[in-house]
């Protein structure tokens, strides 16, 4: 069915751009999709800087707008998604005084995680600057101030996500590792997925977590609410049911070539982006 042949369906100007360092924003491509198959996508990493999790405050505010200026000129979408918590809780303000187009970020899912636990104690399993930077703490103190919250902060979970797009699973071992100081709390029941790298691995996590013990855990990450977020967007922009016509490539954009025995463009084409370009 095209826009041609049904008049509730309504073309966009252009994709939705999903922007990360890596590849843990194709988690919030499948929410999308998932919310709206049809639903036309151009993804994007910064490959040549990953992982943003490892930058200053300073370093992010200075490379994401001159990456996404670049982006939006090559791209031309009618909306940007960062899908990097950290760079959402730090360049956000920056991107959307600069440019014209919506942007959407994401942040910790900490209100639903709030709303969502019975015991009251929760997991945030995030990245160490995420877990660091003020603007976290202010989302604990409005969302889920009378909640315990415990915190790991983890980078090499960021690299691991990675290894297992690319065909490489992580060990059990390592998982159970991770997440101990969270399997030391009895009282935890709700954990949240703190960057868009954690879902990737989000069933692997849940198993190590039951045989370890925790069956009781609810997991929450950002993809369904930025999803939500996203089509509320496009309906308040007069596309209530955009479609995806041909002339939209499901591409994947990289800021520097990919080693030559990358499995990482057949795990892209498998997730439907079939063609790579380099940025220039």
């Amino acid at each position: 069915m095209t826009a041609d042949t049904c008049p509730t369906l309504q073309t966009l100007p252009g994709p939705i751009l999903v922007f990360d360092s890596g590849v843990g924003g194709l988690s919030i491509v499948e929410a999308l999709r998932e919310r709206m198959p049809d639903l036309p996508l151009t993804y994007a990493c910064d490959n040549e800087a990953f992982p943003y999790g490892l930058k200053s405050d300073a370093w992010l505010l200075e490379r994401v707008p001159e990456v996404v200026a670049r982006l939006l000129e090559q791209v031309q979408p009618c909306l940007l998604v960062v899908a990097c918590n950290t760079a959402s809780t730090v360049v956000l303000p920056a991107l959307r005084e600069r440019f014209s187009l919506p942007v959407v970020g994401v942040v910790p899912a900490i209100k639903p995680a709030g709303l969502m636990t019975r015991s009251g104690h929760i997991g945030l399993l995030a990245t160490k600057g995420t877990i660091e930077r003020p603007y976290t703490q202010k989302l604990i103190e409005t969302f889920a101030g009378d909640c315990q919250v415990t915190r790991i902060g983890s980078n090499c979970l960021v690299q691991l996500a990675e290894d297992a797009l690319a065909g490489k699973q992580p060990s059990d071992a390592r998982l159970r590792e991770i997440l101990q100081p969270f399997l030391d709390e009895p009282r935890l029941d709700t954990v949240i997925l703190g960057c868009t790298h954690f879902p990737l691995l989000q069933k692997q996590l849940a198993r190590v977590a039951e045989e370890a013990g925790a069956q009781h855990w609810q997991w929450v990450d950002s993809g369904a609410a930025i999803a939500r977020r996203v089509l509320h967007l496009l309906a308040e922009e007069g596309y209530p049911n955009p479609c995806c016509p041909d002339t939209f490539a499901r591409s994947c954009w990289l800021t520097a070539p990919l080693e030559t025995d990358s499995q990482l463009p057949q795990a892209l084409q498998c997730l439907g982006f079939d063609e790579l370009k380099l940025l220039s």
